[in-house]
């Protein structure tokens, strides 16, 4: 496949639901990883990012309008020693016990299948960064129907050492808008990841997401010599709220 500009596949996907990049900054110094959430519902709508920990979590905007949280709040991201985990949903927590048990990533997530959001089933993502000794790799998984039917569970995981330099890969849950709700396809997409800094590369992302449907953006860079991190949170229900 061709590594395509990330903004480029964004900007043509009105609605790819949730996403995860993983990847390496443009000079090769960093590990990459953002997630975001869009969502068409006054529900998924009413969501932002906090920080928890090392990691974030998701909580609604406005107590009083949240209905069902039972899919829309967890910790997308947690940190587990030289790790960093980042998901679309509660099997966050699911990877965490598992590689504490010694577990690999993808047998932690044997226990866990796509979403129960008929007739969407919307594909479970997560991804796993790890960082160590100056060196860096990923995986990334994807747990989905069979072609819209609960019956079957696929199992895909991708694991990539030694990434090139300003390139990374990208898996979201939709292949776009619809009823139900096309689940992604294939391999995760080499994307570019551009920018010379994190605010750079943050902007790129939230710019290029459907303006009416996205939600909130996690992006964080981690230096590959030494452990340490930054991170952003873009959250556009607190935009809003200081713009009015």
């Amino acid at each position: 496949m061709t590594t395509q500009p990330l903004e480029t596949l964004l900007a043509a996907n009105k609605y790819p639901g949730r996403g995860i990049i993983i990847g390496t900054s443009a000079g090769g110094t960093h590990a990459v990883a953002a997630y975001f959430i869009m969502g068409r519902s006054e529900n998924s709508r009413n969501r932002i990012f906090v920080e928890d920990g090392d990691g974030i979590r998701t909580q609604a905007f406005d107590p009083a309008k949240l209905q069902d949280p039972s899919l829309i709040i967890y910790a997308p991201v947690r940190v587990l020693g030289t790790r960093t985990i980042v998901t679309n949903g509660d099997q966050t927590d699911t990877i965490c016990e598992g590689l504490a048990r010694q577990l690999t990533f993808e047998q932690s997530l044997r226990s866990r299948e796509f979403e129960p959001d008929a007739p969407n089933y919307t594909p479970r993502i997560s991804g796993v960064l790890h960082v160590e000794g100056g060196s860096f790799g990923f995986a990334l998984s994807i747990l989905k129907s069979d072609c819209g039917s609960p019956e079957s569970c696929q199992r895909f995981t991708f694991a990539y050492e030694k990434p090139r330099a300003g390139t990374g890969r990208f898996i979201h849950t939709y292949r776009g808008d619809g009823a139900p709700l096309p689940s992604f396809e294939g391999e995760p997409v080499p994307v570019e990841i551009g920018g010379a800094s994190i605010d750079e590369f943050a902007g790129t992302i939230w710019n290029a997401l459907d303006a009416d449907n996205k939600v909130s953006l996690f992006v964080r860079y981690i230096d590959i010599a030494t452990g340490a991190f930054e991170s952003r949170i873009i959250n556009k229900n607190e935009d809003a709220a200081r713009a009015g």
